[in-house]
């Protein structure tokens, strides 16, 4: 049970929901954000290298978390899905680029497919910062 109302959250500057979903939705205080994909907002093209893939994916997820008040600080868990556990190392680097210590917690899979045939995804839970 939550002491508060399930708030949707959406912003233009990130791709919109391509399902019955909400990019994110806050409750009490928590973020969850749905995965993102690497579309490019303005004109959902779909970027082909595995390095632009993971900078779009997250600069969606950071537009995402902008939209809820968060930022990648107040991340704490991820998870990034692959369509080739290959491609980790070089996402691990565009990762790191993004968030810094102490890093989210996060789990990383390989998955069969993924939306629209890209290459990753990655999904995330923040905390929002109490406003003094």
């Amino acid at each position: 049970m939550t002491d508060g109302p399930i708030k949707a959250i959406h912003t233009d500057k990130a791709p919109a929901a391509i399902g019955p979903y909400s990019q994110a939705v806050e409750v009490d205080g928590w973020v969850y954000c749905s995965g993102q994909i690497p579309i490019v907002p303005a004109d959902g093209s779909i970027l082909r290298s595995i390095e632009d893939q993971a900078h779009q994916a997250l600069r969606n997820l950071g537009e995402v978390l902008s939209a809820a008040g968060c930022g990648f600080s107040d991340v704490v868990k991820t998870q990034v899905y692959l369509a080739d556990m290959a491609d980790f190392e070089v996402v691990n680097k565009v990762y790191a680029q993004f968030f810094s210590e102490p890093f989210p917690a996060r789990a990383c899979i390989q998955a069969a497919a993924l939306p629209k045939g890209v290459d990753v995804e990655i999904d995330a839970v923040a905390r929002k910062r109490e406003q003094s």
